[in-house]
Order: C-alpha cells, then sequence, then structure tokens
C-alpha cells in the first residue's frame, strides 16, 4: 500500500506518469547512483587513482538487480546515513581486491547531485517532447480557426471580437517560448557534481581537476567551475521553469474549464464512452482535465518554492536545503508529467463549437463592437468626446432594451455624423478583428520557421 498518491495504485495516472515515475521510485534511483558510482571509478581508473581491475569490476556490478534493496533500506536505517547502507551492500557483491575503491573520496552530495543533473536531463528530454506535442496542437487549433470569431473577453466580461484562432495561437506561442526556455537552461543544469569533503576535491589531491572533468565526461555532463554544493540555483531554475510550464497549461485548462460552462458552451474537453461527472448527479459532464491542470500546477509552484528556499544555505553543506530536494523535485517532475500529458490529451482532442461562438458573440446585441463605432466617430467629433457620446448612447440603449445600432441611430449626435451604412459596417464582427489573423499567420509562421 501507497501513502503517497504518486504512488497509488488507485490514483497513481492522475499525479505522475510510468515514464517519470521509474526515475524516481527505488530500482531506478539506485541504478542511477550505481552507474554514477560506476562512472566515478572508471574516471579515477583513468586518471591513476584506482586500479583498472577494481574499476571495471564496479562498472560490472553497478547493477540493482544484484543488491537486496531491503537489505540497503536496513542498513541505510541503522547507519542513519544516506548511502551508507548502499556502499556496504555493494561493497558485499563486488570481489574482495575492488571493495576498497568503491566511493573513493566522494561524498553522498556528490553522488545525489550528480543524479539530481542527470534526472534534470532526463526530465527536461521528456518535458520537451510533450511541450512539442501540445504546441503542435494548439497550432492546429490555430489555424484551422484563424478566422473563427467569438467574445474576446476582458475581467471576465465581453470585449471585442477576437477569433478563436487568436486564442490557440497565444497558447502556441508561449509554450514555444518554454522550449527555448528548456534549451537556453539546460547547459546550467545539466552539470555533475563532484567536490569531496567542503567540494575543495582535496581527498584527490593533484588529480582532482583532470578527474572533474573524466568524471563529467563519462556521464555526459558539463564538468563545473566550482562544485557546487551550497550552489542551489540549478534546481531551483529548473524546478521555478516546471511551475512555469505547469502554469501556462493550468491557463489553458482554466479557460477550457471557464469556456465548458453550459451557459457559454464554446469549448468541451474530450469525453469517453463510460466517463461520471457526478455520482448523485448523472447528467453532469465535469471538466475533470482542465480542471486538475490547475491543481497539478498549483503542488509544482508550492514545490518551486522549496527550491528557492534551498539557495539559502549555511556554510559548505547544509543538509536542510539540500534534502528538501529530494522531495520537491521528484514531486514536481511527477506533477509536470502528468500535467503535460494530460494537457496534450485535452488540446488534441478539444471540440470547438463555432457556431456557438458566433451565436455568443450575437447574442451581446453589437454592444461588443462599440469601439470600431467610437474610432470612426472619433475622426470627427476627437476620441474622448467620441467616447462619451457612445458610452451615453449605449446605456440608454441598454435601459430601452434595444440592440446598439437601434441605440446609435436614436441619438442626434452620432445620426448626424455617421451614416446607417457607415453604422452597420462598424457592426461587423469580421471588420473589428484588427491584427488577429494577421497574429495568427506570424505565429504560425515563426513556429514552422523554427521547425524548419
Amino acid at each position: 500500500m501507497s501513502a503517497h498518491l504518486v504512488d497509488s495504485i488507485l490514483y497513481g495516472h492522475l499525479w505522475g506518469t510510468p515514464e517519470i515515475r521509474r526515475l524516481f521510485d527505488d530500482e531506478g534511483r539506485v541504478q542511477s547512483w550505481l552507474d554514477i558510482l560506476a562512472a566515478l571509478a572508471q574516471a579515477q581508473a583513468e586518471v591513476g587513482l584506482v586500479p583498472d581491475d577494481a574499476a571495471r569490476a564496479i562498472r560490472d556490478h553497478a547493477d540493482v538487480r544484484l543488491l537486496d534493496l531491503e537489505r540497503v533500506a536496513a542498513e541505510t536505517r541503522a547507519t542513519g546515513h544516506s548511502t551508507l547502507g548502499l556502499i556496504r551492500c555493494l561493497r558485499d557483491v563486488l570481489p574482495e581486491a575492488a571493495r576498497e575503491w568503491v566511493y573513493y573520496g566522494a561524498t553522498v552530495q556528490d553522488i545525489s547531485d550528480t543524479w539530481t543533473a542527470l534526472v534534470m536531463r532526463e526530465v527536461a528530454d521528456i518535458v520537451d517532447r510533450d511541450l512539442a506535442r501540445a504546441e503542435a496542437a494548439a497550432l492546429a487549433l490555430a489555424e484551422r480557426h484563424r478566422d473563427t470569431v467569438m467574445c474576446g473577453r476582458t475581467h471576465g466580461q465581453p470585449g471585442l471580437p477576437v477569433t478563436f484562432g487568436f486564442k490557440a495561437a497565444v497558447w502556441a506561442s508561449e509554450l514555444r517560448r518554454h522550449r527555448e526556455r528548456l534549451a537556453e537552461g539546460r547547459p546550467r543544469w545539466e552539470v555533475a557534481q563532484l567536490g569531496g569533503a567542503l567540494g575543495t576535491m582535496e581527498f584527490w589531491g593533484e588529480a582532482a581537476l583532470p578527474l572533474l572533468e573524466a568524471f563529467a565526461r563519462r556521464l555526459g555532463l558539463a564538468a563545473p567551475d566550482i562544485p557546487w554544493i551550497t550552489a542551489r540555483d540549478r534546481v531551483a531554475e529548473f524546478v521555478n521553469l516546471l511551475a512555469m510550464v505547469t502554469a501556462t497549461i493550468a491557463k489553458i485548462g482554466q479557460e477550457v474549464y471557464e469556456l465548458q460552462r453550459p451557459e457559454i458552451a464554446e469549448l468541451a474537453e474530450p469525453f469517453t464512452a463510460g466517463q461520471v461527472g457526478s455520482i448523485t448527479m448523472p447528467h453532469k459532464r465535469n471538466p475533470e482535465l482542465s480542471e486538475h491542470l490547475v491543481t497539478l500546477a498549483r503542488l509544482v509552484r508550492a514545490d518551486a518554492t522549496v527550491t528557492v528556499e534551498g539557495m539559502i544555505a549555511e556554510h559548505e553543506r547544509d543538509g536542510r536545503a539540500w534534502k528538501a530536494e529530494w522531495v520537491a523535485v521528484p514531486e514536481a517532475c511527477l506533477y509536470t508529467g502528468a500535467a503535460l500529458a494530460l494537457a496534450c490529451r485535452l488540446l488534441e482532442g478539444l471540440d470547438v463549437d463555432a457556431a456557438r461562438m458566433r451565436a455568443n458573440l450575437d447574442a451581446r446585441g453589437g454592444y461588443v463592437l462599440s469601439e470600431p463605432v467610437m474610432r470612426v466617430l472619433a475622426d470627427r467629433v476627437g476620441k474622448h468626446t467620441a467616447h462619451q457620446i457612445v458610452y451615453e448612447a449605449a446605456l440608454a440603449g441598454r435601459e430601452r432594451g434595444v440592440d446598439l445600432g437601434t441605440a446609435l441611430l436614436a441619438d442626434p449626435r452620432i445620426a448626424e455624423r455617421l451614416t446607417p451604412e457607415e453604422i452597420a459596417r462598424c457592426l461587423d464582427p469580421h471588420a473589428a478583428l484588427g491584427a488577429a489573423p494577421a497574429f495568427v499567420d506570424r505565429v504560425l509562421a515563426t513556429i514552422r520557421g523554427v521547425r524548419r
């Protein structure tokens, strides 16, 4: 039985993906740590610190299947040390001649921070892949609905017309920027850690710097300019980017959540037969996907706060700062993986009701087109005067319960300056889209150009 939802048989699918979970479960974590220990031994052999035979033996036995994880756990509890249980169990399966060369001069943080760098690399690959998929789905919506008019809304109220393609293009553009941030940040995060007791690498003498380079190279990581034992900005930056990624996804989810309301009914998330919205109200079709995206994003932001707090570390090592990441980083990665998987499903299966969008726009009686009228009138009486006139005419029209066109023609200050034909042109939603379709084209061209 699991005490954490991410590992729950019943609910785990909502809080992570099998792909990311494998990076953080005991088997995945221990195997990665063993790989790091093997790389360390081989790098030490390369610079003459460890016998070649011992390094090869460590590499050949760095296999989690050779270890009894229950015993590793018992030794960890007995020693009160994060890795001594693992080292003892690994030494037991090694040839005697290799046993003294395991973990030669390294510390827990050398192994765990290097593991974190490897995890950030693997998670970044997954995040970029799924962001690309979400971006492609948003881009397809933008292209398909380039000219699909709908109410734009500000402060929750109908404003000018926009197109749904414009809305989707904003999503695609934002998702693209997160992919750019990932690419820009990776050289800062994918960096090995090897410092020894205090980060000075004193144990390894003159071989220290060559060892650092060899160790990092064998793992496909960069060598740091200086060990980063108390410099937690790398981890904080990575998790905060995950927070930004999930915040964008949550914004999309929240938009679908709002526009799926039956009184608006312009969007609907994909629905599968057998899906139940409520155990008490059989008619309900709840926005489960879009709602959960907001929940996941809140949790990632909370984990991001923990990693920023970790940047305030004491002296040359501070377990309070560093070990909090052992919880925050896996959680943030799992929640982000789940959010991206759900977002792809949402965007790829999104049901867009163009007719309802137009009907909701028309139901506003033309009042959402007050700005185009004001703009034309401004050429004749000045912008601020035009605003006051149209404001008063719209207010009077709403009080009388008539559409905006009727209200405008009833105001002599407008009727004597604008013809009915000019007013009719102002009240055409397609004429009031401004550069919205052109902006969609710009996003399409930019992202497709980058892809090429």
